[in-house]
C-alpha cells in the first residue's frame, strides 16, 4: 500500500500548501487592522502546522494497535476535559462559548480531541464485539450511551455543529459493523425532540436556519455571511480575480480565514482553484477508503473508515456551506482552513491512517 501513503501524503501536502496562501492572502489586511501584524495568523498557523507535524510524527511511528488498549482510558481522559472545559476559570469563554483552554499562546479544544478519541474507542468496541451492533442492549445502546455522555457535554460549551458531526461519525461506523435501520430509526426519533428545542428554540441557531432557507431576504441581516459567501464565490468566475485581489475578504465576509476560506479561494482562483480543492478531497476519501478496505485488523478497518468519514465530512459540511447548501455550522475546512485544535487532530489522524497502510503493507 505504499502507493496509497504516498497519495494521501501529497493530497494532504497540497491541501496544506493551499491552505497557508490563501490564510495569508485572506487573513492579512485584518491581521494588519486588528493587531498591527498581516503575518499575525500565517505565523500561528505555520507554528500550528509544526506542533502538528511533530504530533504526527509520533502517531506514524507508534504501533496503531496499541491504542486499542489505550481506548477506554482515553475516552475517561476526554470526558473529563470536556467537563473541566465547562468550569469558569478553567475552560476559556469567548463570544458566549466556553470550549478552549488556554495554555500560553495556545487555546486546546477538546471537542476536537474528543473525534479522535471517539474514533478509537467505537472502533475497539466495534472490533471486539463483531456483529453484536445488531442485538440493541448488548451492542448498540452502550455505543449510544457513550456518543450521548459526550455529545451532550459538547452541546453544553455549546457547539452544536461538532456534535452533530461525532454523531454521525459513530452511526456511519455502526452501519458499516451491521447496525440495523430499525434501531438507527428509532435513535434518530428519540432525539427529534431534544434538536427541535436546540435548534428552533435557540435564537442564534434558529437564525441560522431562516437564512439558509433565502439569504437574500434579509442580506444584511442574518442572511448576511451566506450572501458575501456566495457573491465572493460568484464573482471569481471561472479563472478567478487573481491572488491578493480578494473584495469580501475587506472586512465583508466574517470568518474568511476560517470557515469560508472556501469562498476566498473561489474568488481569487475562480472555479478553478474551487474545483481543484474539491477534488483534492474526493482523491483523499477515495485512497483512504481503499486503505480500509485493504485493512484486515477489524480495528484498522474501523479506524481507518471512521477517519477517512470525519474528514470526508467536514469537508463535504464545510464546502456546503460556503455555497449555500447547508446551513452555517462553524466548522473548518481540514487542512486549509486557519485553526489550531482542528489542523492538529486532523493531520494526527491522517498520520494514523499512514500508519494502519504502514503496517498492514509489512
Amino acid at each position: 500500500m505504499r502507493d496509497l501513503r504516498i497519495s494521501i501524503a501529497a493530497i494532504v501536502a497540497c491541501l496544506i500548501s493551499i491552505g497557508v496562501v490563501f490564510i495569508y492572502s485572506s487573513s492579512g489586511i485584518y491581521a494588519l487592522e486588528t493587531f498591527g501584524d498581516k503575518t499575525f495568523f500565517l505565523k500561528r498557523h505555520v507554528l500550528f502546522l509544526l506542533v502538528a507535524m511533530v504530533m504526527t510524527i509520533g502517531s506514524m511511528v507508534i504501533d496503531y494497535r496499541d491504542l486499542q488498549k489505550a481506548a477506554k482510558p482515553l475516552l475517561l481522559l476526554t470526558l473529563i476535559l470536556l467537563v473541566l472545559v465547562l468550569v469558569p476559570g478553567i475552560g476559556k469563554s469567548s463570544f458566549g462559548a466556553r470550549r478552549w483552554f488556554k495554555i500560553g499562546p495556545f487555546s486546546f479544544q477538546p471537542s476536537e480531541f474528543a473525534k479522535i478519541t471517539m474514533l478509537i474507542y467505537v472502533s475497539d468496541f466495534l472490533a471486539r464485539k463483531r456483529n453484536q451492533i445488531k442485538d440493541l442492549w448488548f451492542g448498540f445502546v452502550p455505543v449510544i450511551l457513550v456518543l450521548g455522555a459526550v455529545c451532550l457535554l459538547i452541546v453544553k460549551q455549546p457547539d452544536l455543529g461538532n456534535t452533530l458531526l461525532i454523531g454521525a461519525i459513530v452511526m456511519i461506523l455502526m452501519i458499516i459493523d451491521g447496525a440495523k435501520f430499525k434501531h438507527i430509526g428509532g435513535l434518530m426519533i428519540a432525539a427529534a425532540p431534544a434538536l427541535y428545542y436546540l435548534v428552533v428554540k435557540v435564537p442564534y441557531r434558529w437564525k441560522r436556519i431562516v437564512s439558509f432557507w433565502d439569504p437574500w431576504a434579509d442580506a444584511q441581516g442574518v442572511g448576511f455571511q451566506l450572501t458575501q459567501s456566495q457573491i465572493a464565490l460568484g464573482s471569481g468566475g471561472f479563472y478567478g480575480i487573481g491572488l491578493g485581489k480578494s473584495i469580501q475578504k475587506l472586512f465583508y465576509l466574517p470568518a474568511a480565514h476560517t470557515d469560508f476560506i472556501l469562498s476566498i479561494i473561489g474568488e481569487e482562483s475562480g472555479f478553478i482553484g474551487t474545483f481543484i480543492v474539491v477534488m483534492l478531497f474526493v482523491a483523499f476519501i477515495w485512497q483512504g477508503a481503499r486503505i480500509a478496505k485493504r485493512t484486515a485488523d477489524p480495528f484498522g478497518y474501523f479506524l481507518s473508515s471512521g477517519i477517512v468519514a470525519m474528514i470526508g465530512l467536514q469537508a463535504v459540511i464545510n464546502i456546503g456551506v460556503s455555497i449555500g447548501a447547508f446551513p452555517t455550522k462553524g466548522l473548518p475546512l481540514p487542512f486549509v482552513s486557519y485553526g489550531g485544535s482542528a489542523l492538529i487532530f486532523n493531520v494526527i489522524a491522517v498520520g494514523l491512517l499512514l500508519n494502519i497502510s504502514r503496517i498492514h503493507d509489512q
